[in-house]
């Protein structure tokens, strides 16, 4: 089903890693938060961040994880050391319609709507559904805590 969905997944190392759950997106699993929805809609359903603008569009989508520490890179989807990175997909128009997060591995990790959650190159999710990788985000890599 996945791949009719999103040919490229057929010939990309995608794998599922979750249960399907309506509890949260894609744009709440990219920025790590998996008790909610995110997006920019004023409804008790939906959350989105205090201050930025509530508009589906890709700067509007910029400051949202721009609240979380992120900002935009020239770099692009390679794995670079003691960074966490955000693909922001965008349809041909420009209006924003997904986010994946890069694992450490250097692979990435998408919630697909309301169904799972997977593992997959950022090029497999190009496509009709999603349209293709509009803007990367990074930040450092939180340190880890010191145990006492």
């Amino acid at each position: 089903m996945l791949e009719a969905m999103f040919p490229g997944l057929a010939v990309g190392n995608y794998a599922i890693t979750s249960a399907k759950t309506p509890t949260y997106n894609c744009i709440a699993w990219a920025a790590g938060d998996l008790t909610r929805w995110w997006w920019p809609v004023r409804s008790p359903l939906a959350y989105w961040p205090a201050g930025v603008p509530c508009e589906v569009t890709l700067d509007a989508f910029i400051a949202a994880f721009a609240t979380l520490g992120y900002a935009p890179c020239n770099v692009g989807g390679a794995l670079e050391s003691g960074v966490e990175k955000v693909a922001l997909y965008a349809d041909r128009l420009g209006t924003p319609t997904h986010a994946a997060r890069q694992l450490p591995t250097g692979a990435w990790t998408s919630k697909l709507g309301r169904l799972e959650d997977i593992r997959h190159t950022p090029e497999g999710l190009d496509g009709d559904q999603y349209g293709v990788v509009a803007c990367v985000l990074r930040r450092d890599r939180p340190a880890a805590p010191i145990a006492p």
